[in-house]
């Protein structure tokens, strides 16, 4: 199976995860739970399937951020919610956002039954090793009803992906700061919606331009020199590469038919304009397949 196979899936699952962090039903759930603020029920939720951990698990795992802005959540927040707390709230959120965007009818097992025994066998032939944020999510019961047990599945196979692309990153010799430069200059988020989302000073910023720039992988005017686009290629093929166990476990016929009921919501959450292009997280929207 070629790694394309794993970026088409994480362009159709994606949109789905990511509700969590862009859809107002999630953020009810979180302030329900007495996670009020936005950063406070991001780094909590995310961060609970860890337990009670403080702020260095979670920079080393989420990767990307500055970790003052790490320390200001953690572990301060646990003591407006606990982690159990904190992971009931996601679901409680979630529930709220895909039935807001997608309608109620999402939440009827019948056609996703299948999909959800795909994700499980998925998730189970991913390995753990090296994969912290994946095997603490992949550890969690999963849910009911049927929505959010597709969705528990999607959480654990991004962060899957995203542990194997922090890995890419760290072999490639990019730090936090940088990454984020290098996906700016490689067409992605720009700095005006990256830096003030991952809590970079514009001294950091600069710096990590300027050390790209002496590698030779940035030109000065912020574009990717040969050699940029050369390493940028490198790390997202790697990150495929990464990324692909748990497709490769399940066939080309049973992923296609994840996608086939995967797209149709990806689609639909893209069309209600919930999640913002671009982001910070730089994921771009789905292409058109009508032209």
């Amino acid at each position: 199976m070629e790694p394309a196979v794993a970026r088409r899936m994480w362009l159709v699952g994606e949109p789905i995860h990511a509700l969590t962090y862009f859809a107002q039903g999630s953020f009810d759930g979180w302030e329900a739970a007495g996670l009020r603020g936005f950063w406070r029920g991001y780094f909590a939720t995310r961060a609970a399937p860890f337990g009670p951990v403080g702020p260095g698990l979670v920079t080393a795992t989420f990767f990307n951020f500055h970790p003052t802005m790490v320390e200001r959540a953690l572990p301060s927040v646990w003591g407006l919610a606990s982690p159990a707390d904190a992971l009931a709230a996601r679901l409680d959120g979630m529930d709220r956002a895909l039935r807001a965007v997608l309608g109620d009818d999402v939440v009827d097992i019948t056609p996703l039954a299948g999909t959800i025994d795909a994700l499980r066998r998925g998730v189970d032939a991913c390995p753990v090793a090296g994969r912290a944020l994946f095997a603490a999510n992949a550890s969690l019961p999963w849910p009911e009803p049927a929505h959010l047990a597709l969705w528990h599945g999607l959480t654990c196979l991004r962060e899957h992906r995203g542990d194997g692309h922090n890995a890419a990153l760290v072999a490639a010799g990019i730090d936090g700061c940088q990454a984020h430069v290098l996906a700016g200059a490689a067409g992605g988020a720009p700095q005006a919606v990256t830096q003030p989302a991952r809590g970079w000073s514009d001294e950091e910023w600069a710096a990590a331009t300027e050390a790209l720039v002496a590698r030779g992988v940035v030109d000065p005017e912020g574009g990717l020199t040969t050699d940029g686009r050369a390493l940028h290629g490198t790390i997202q093929a790697r990150t495929d590469e990464l990324a692909l166990a748990p497709w490769a476990h399940l066939g080309e016929e049973a992923t296609q038919d994840v996608a086939a009921v995967l797209e149709p919501w990806a689609r639909r959450i893209q069309a209600a304009g919930v999640i913002r292009h671009p982001n910070p997280m730089s994921l771009p929207p789905l292409p058109d397949t009508t032209a």
